[in-house]
Formats: C-alpha cells, structure tokens, sequence
C-alpha cells in the first residue's frame, strides 16, 4: 500500500521559513516525478512546484518563484519543499503528490493534478501578518 506523508506545517510570520517533508512508503521505484500542490479555504487546488526524475528539472508556479524550492532525497524516500520569504497569501493546505516511474512529462502537464497518482493527507501552513 503506498502512502505519502507530509510534515513541517505549522504557523509562521510573515516572512519566516518552513520546510514541507513528504516521505512515501510502499514505492518500489525510486524514479518518481513529485509534485506540491496547495488549497487555500474556498479556492481550488493549485500547483506549487514539481521536479522531474527523469532529467532534475523543475517548475514553480508564479507566484512563488525565487522563494520556494522543491528537492527530493531517493535514499530517504522523502521529498522537500523548502519555502522562505512565506506570505499571507500562501496560507493554505499543502499537498504532496507522486508518480512513479521514468516520465518526460512536459512543465505542463506537471502543473496539473492528472500527473500524479498518489496523494498525501496535506498539511495546514498559516502565514500570519
């Protein structure tokens, strides 16, 4: 049974730091595409940030890149998502996401949830002001 876990959320100021965990069990392959998605309350999903095995490239959405920088260690089976400079508006529920096996997904398809096949529980970040 794959399970993906996320960790590290929690309440922060303005800008401070936190870094997201996303450690998965179940996965035999090593060669996953992972991907950060968030939900704000009353918003839908929407794509953070994701890192292609394949060749290390990575995406970030607009609105937080230069501040959050996602990474993945394959001999602890967990991903990271480094985030600094945090805003208000980043507050929301963030979400790992995972698919394994070699891909060459294209940036835009990564951006989308159909990419993935496993999720994880999410965990609340709260950016006060």
């Amino acid at each position: 049974q794959v399970q993906l876990v996320e960790s590290g959320g929690g309440l922060v100021q303005a800008g401070g730091s936190l870094r997201l965990s996303c450690a998965d069990s179940g996965l035999t392959d090593s060669t996953i595409d992972m991907g950060w998605f968030r939900q704000a309350t009353g918003k839908e999903r929407e794509f953070v940030a994701a890192v292609r095995w394949s060749d290390g490239a990575t995406y970030y959405a607009d609105s937080v890149k230069g501040r959050f920088t996602i990474s993945r260690d394959n001999a602890k089976n967990t991903g990271y998502l480094q985030m600094n400079s945090l805003k208000p508006e980043d507050t929301a529920v963030y979400y790992c996401a995972a698919k394994p096996g070699v891909t060459y997904y294209s940036g835009s398809y990564l951006r989308s949830t159909r990419a993935y096949n496993y999720w994880g529980q999410g965990t609340q970040v709260t950016v006060s002001s």
